[in-house]
């Protein structure tokens, strides 16, 4: 599966932004969607996960309360919706796919188990 994600830009600390991740080759049907990003000599993170199938989603905890992911089975996209934000979330974000072997927190968050990523798009918070 190809990945595609769009919509980042530069905003002021407390607006918002939505992200995009589109699928293509084939859909989202039977993985797991994760956003990660990476800030300037940081590794990169966990953001938040969503099961295609049942749309259960899982949170890092720096993000619970202000991000939402969500799909569009339609347009076969996922979507980062991000609400509140801080300098500190300034990165490169990316979206991910994986097979959902398990549904622990623990592995949906984990960006190793990730096989298929898309191009990052920039995320620019300034004060």
């Amino acid at each position: 599966v190809q990945l595609q994600a769009s919509g980042g830009g530069m905003v002021q600390a407390g607006g918002s932004l939505r992200l995009s991740c589109a699928a293509s080759g084939r859909t989202f049907s039977t993985y797991r969607v994760g956003w990660f990003r990476q800030a300037p000599g940081k590794e990169r993170e966990s953001v938040a996960a969503i099961n295609w199938n049942d749309g259960v989603t899982y949170y890092a905890d720096s993000v619970k309360g202000r991000f939402t992911v969500s799909r569009d089975n339609a347009k076969n996209t996922v979507f980062l919706q991000m609400n509140s934000l801080k300098v500190e979330d300034t990165a490169v974000y990316y979206c991910a796919a994986q097979v959902p072997m398990f549904s622990s927190y623990y592995y949906a968050l984990r960006r190793e188990k990730y096989a298929y990523w898309g191009q990052g798009t920039q995320v620019t918070v300034s004060s």
